[in-house]
């Protein structure tokens, strides 16, 4: 069942550039599908797969920045998927929205693969974390499917030389690391701080598949100046405006 227009909000993202419907209870993108899709280095004419897509948010940026891309997104919730797709057409992108479980992909997604896979799973598992009412939030809060499954399934559909990009809770690095496959490498691991001074809430990984390249534990991403926010406006740092307002890369990545 789809969502009614009351339940909706139109939200803006990259200062208005892009305009994103979301349920006005449920699971609503911020900032964190953003910082994803800046961590792609995609190039015009390659193929990208977001798993669990949501209303769109990490796929749009993505398209918005870099033309010529194919987007591919998998969503489990049918009415977040006809969101993702309302809102693509909304905003003049080409996402197409398959609705499916991780665990039975559709067959011709099987038999597809992609040159970048991008994922923001569920964070919390159920054992530590208390499960919002609503079912849209709690399908993307709650950890169902285990994030190893997540890593699995990415590396799967990846082509040779592909490339798998995710963000996550910070305190759930060791089980990112512990779940790539031995085919995983050149793998990079970039903090997420919101301050100076500021243990990182937040980490983003990617790893490339068919790969012999080192790892690299990359400096914190500072999100805002200052060690504490002083007065009224955002006091975004400049490479965090430039992600949250502009849709530039993350430097990072490249």
């Amino acid at each position: 069942m789809s969502f009614a227009v009351d339940e909706l909000t139109c939200d803006g993202f990259l200062d208005g550039k892009l305009r994103v419907f979301q349920p006005r209870n449920g699971y609503r993108a911020a900032t964190d599908p953003v910082f994803l899709a800046a961590a792609v280095q995609a190039k015009s004419g390659q193929s990208i797969l977001e798993l669990g897509c949501g209303v769109g948010v990490a796929s749009l940026c993505l398209g918005f920045r870099i033309s010529g891309l194919r987007l591919l997104g998998l969503e489990v919730q049918a009415d977040y998927a006809d969101l993702a797709r309302k809102n693509a057409k909304e905003n003049h992108l080409t996402l197409t929205v398959m609705q499916s479980d991780l665990q039975q992909l559709p067959p011709e997604l099987v038999e597809t693969s992609f040159d970048h896979v991008m994922f923001n799973p569920p964070y919390f598992a159920a054992t530590n974390f208390s499960a919002p009412t609503n079912a849209g939030k709690q399908i993307a809060h709650i950890e169902e499917t285990p994030l190893g499954d997540w890593i699995k399934v990415a590396f799967k559909r990846l082509k040779p030389r592909g490339v798998m990009t995710a963000i996550h809770l910070a305190d759930r690095l060791p089980d990112l690391l512990r779940a790539l496959p031995r085919e995983a490498g050149d793998i990079r691991i970039l903090p997420l701080a919101s301050r100076a001074g500021r243990d990182a809430k937040r980490i983003i990984v990617s790893a490339r598949k068919a790969s012999a390249g080192p790892t690299r534990l990359l400096a914190p991403f500072l999100i805002h100046n200052g060690k504490a926010h002083l007065g009224d406006g955002d006091d975004f740092a400049a490479a965090a405006r430039a992600i949250l307002r502009d849709g530039s890369a993350l430097a990072e990545f490249s």
